[in-house]
């Protein structure tokens, strides 16, 4: 299905019955990463798979920024007339969310992201320079606007009233300090660390977190 929204046209996919959750994608990917955990959630909620701008088959254009692409998802909900959709965010998709629940208190119901972070500082050393030299060679917007955004200063998080539940990785890319720091910034967050986890091996095409979703969602 396709939608336009914020001079954008957004590619997504609804599954599923029972109360509106979306699902935010990581860096570089596409809706597609949820396919087998959605199988299982589809029975609890209607799921709202999208893909953001410049990514999977939503269109392309030249503005790249996590703040537009928190407005297209804000510009979504209204056009589908969500009324306070929980979301659950990945990497980029959980930036989307913090910004959308920092800047819009009462959009949405509940908030879930897993392995995000609110500043490039949030990455690893080896992380960052990894990043850096990719974008050197290939100067992929996509790794640019890492290494640059979001510019989201801890107190800023103070401003979020839904109730948010922060999941990383023990081995993740983003510091466990860095972590432990945007819970602590967000009245009554809950953050759970997966041992043993890296960024993305508990939520790419995987059904893991389906306990977790269902027990903190429902």
């Amino acid at each position: 299905m396709k939608i336009q929204v914020n001079n954008v046209i957004l590619n997504y996919q609804v599954i599923g019955q029972g109360y509106p959750l979306i699902f935010l994608h990581g860096n570089g990917e596409n809706l597609s990463i949820y396919e087998e955990m959605s199988e299982k959630l589809k029975a609890y909620f209607t799921l709202y798979l999208i893909d953001s701008r410049n990514h999977g088959d939503s269109s392309k254009h030249d503005e790249m920024s996590y703040d537009l692409m928190a407005e297209d998802i804000k510009g979504f909900i209204e056009l589908n007339q969500l009324n306070k959709p929980y979301l659950f965010g990945f990497s980029d998709g959980g930036i989307i969310g913090l910004i959308l629940a920092m800047k819009y208190p009462d959009l949405l119901g509940k908030l879930m992201v897993a392995g995000a972070n609110i500043s490039p500082k949030g990455f690893k050393k080896n992380v960052f320079k990894a990043i850096k030299k990719h974008y050197e060679k290939t100067e992929d917007p996509l790794d640019k606007m890492m290494l640059h955004e979001p510019q989201m200063p801890f107190s800023s998080l103070e401003k979020i009233k839904v109730s948010t539940c922060i999941l990383v990785g023990e081995k993740d890319m983003i510091r466990l300090k860095h972590t432990r720091a945007i819970t602590n910034h967000i009245k009554d967050a809950k953050m759970i660390v997966f041992e043993g986890k890296n960024h993305d091996n508990y939520v790419v095409h995987e059904i893991f977190l389906n306990p977790y979703i269902i027990e903190f969602f429902k």
